[in-house]
């Protein structure tokens, strides 16, 4: 078949145009900009187009679906041109959702941890050699590419996005799977944007519990509120399975989990991750996989990319990166560093690089998230600003809505400039955004400690 992707520069869409080219589908596609690494994955497998832009005569009666993301608008010319010739134009989720209608699903979703989960989850599958379709947004050790729809899996797993699913289907992505397992981590507003106050954003996820499938099951965090509150008296054909924290313990450095009287060293940290690995757990339960046979091989998860990332470690400096954005995955990945390095100076910088974060009224959210960290730098590209069309913020304003103790600049050069006073200390730089700080580079601080 022949498939034309729309927007292929998205973190899913280029890999699932990579997965219909390894399965030997004809695969063209467009973008107005292409950002790594997918700019790079592309290239691999000879998809990256040529030229950036929309190219509407390319959009011809041979092609046999059109996958629209989210990234395009309304007008976008080769969304018109298709639209006018009639062609079938799907946005990936739902093109997912037809390629595992006969299989076993499960879809982890949360306004945190759901990244983390989804991937403690093909983790373990790989180590125990079990056949496994699946789709989540960050790179795994061990996955080259993230998007896997084949023939012969009869489970897929999905990383659930409660985001918008494209300029024709204005659902959240999540709402289009129809889980057989599904998860909810936690609830905490987000996506400001297109959920303008939080009893919208949280109905989302209620609607979410509706689209699980009759006799399913929903494992969720027991100690979020919100969630009982979107769960009581909601179904009674829902199987619940709620978790909680599980014992642990922080030495050397090292989280140490105690799973049925049994201790298992870690490769990563924080009491969130111990959470997500009691979540991960509950849902490969209900797959048929015992708990020894888990934990045995989640000793050696090592973390997906940019969630508590070590770039640069030194006797003197260890330079740690986070897709932390949101306000309670930054007070989580914050509090989890120091937990695992109570005694250590502890640099947080954050980026403010989401539309929810760079809007004045959302950034009170951010309050006290800051607060286990010794130094605290939060930093803003007035082009992100721009892009987004939102106002130019007030640097006062933003140490007013975090804390008077706020270090706000927004050039890289200043940035610079102020994180490398901090680096002649030994200490933790704990770098978060979901963007990439204007291109610095992190590895850098670390030639001047």
């Amino acid at each position: 078949m022949t498939y034309h992707f729309i927007s292929i520069g998205g973190s899913i869409m280029h890999n699932l145009a990579i997965c219909m080219h390894l399965k030997g589908h004809k695969v063209t596609g467009s973008d107005d900009e292409i950002f790594e690494p997918a700019k790079s994955n592309l290239e691999k497998y000879g998809l990256l187009p040529d030229e950036p832009g929309w190219h509407p005569e390319r959009i011809t009666n041979d092609i046999d679906i059109v996958i629209l993301g989210m990234h395009a608008k309304k007008d976008n010319p080769e969304l018109v041109k298709a639209e006018q010739l009639g062609l079938k134009i799907m946005s990936f989720p739902e093109f997912i959702y037809e390629n595992a209608k006969n299989k076993t699903r499960v879809v982890v979703g949360g306004s945190h941890g759901k990244t983390t989960i989804t991937s403690i989850i093909l983790h373990v599958m790989k180590v125990l050699d079990i056949n496994v379709d699946y789709l989540v947004g960050a790179n795994i050790p061990g996955y080259d590419v993230m998007v896997k729809i084949s023939d012969n899996a009869n489970l897929l797993v999905v990383e659930g996005d409660e985001y918008l699913t494209s300029t024709l289907d204005l659902r959240p992505k999540f709402h289009l799977y129809h889980p057989d397992i599904a998860l909810i981590s936690g609830i905490a507003w987000d996506h400001c944007n297109v959920f303008p106050s939080f009893d919208i954003y949280k109905d989302q996820f209620a609607k979410f519990v509706d689209t699980i499938e009759p006799n399913g099951s929903l494992v969720y965090f027991e100690p979020d509120e919100n969630i009982c509150d979107i769960t009581r008296n909601r179904r009674n054909d829902v199987n619940y399975i709620p978790y909680d924290t599980p014992d642990y313990t922080v030495k050397d450095n090292t989280f140490i989990i105690n799973v049925d009287n049994t201790e298992y060293p870690l490769k990563i940290a924080g009491k969130h991750n111990m959470q997500n690995i009691l979540g991960a757990m509950k849902v490969c339960s209900k797959l048929g996989i015992d708990s020894h046979a888990f934990m045995n091989a989640v000793t050696s998860f090592v973390g997906a990319a940019k969630r508590m990332e070590i770039i640069e470690k030194n006797d003197h400096i260890t330079i740690y990166r986070d897709f932390a954005h949101a306000p309670s995955k930054v007070a989580a990945t914050v509090n989890a560093v120091r937990e695992q390095y109570p005694t250590q100076k502890i640099v947080a910088i954050l980026e403010l690089h989401t539309y929810s974060s760079l809007n004045i009224n959302f950034i009170g959210h951010y309050k006290n998230t800051l607060k286990e960290a010794d130094e605290k730098i939060v930093f803003f590209d007035p082009h992100a600003l721009a892009i987004k069309q939102l106002p130019m913020l007030n640097n006062e304003d933003i140490k007013s809505a975090f804390d008077d103790n706020v270090f706000v600049c927004h050039d890289p050069q200043t940035l610079t400039e102020q994180i490398n006073k901090f680096t002649s200390d030994k200490c933790i730089l704990l770098f978060m955004s979901s963007g990439n700080f204007s291109n610095i580079e992190f590895k850098e601080f670390s030639k001047h400690a």
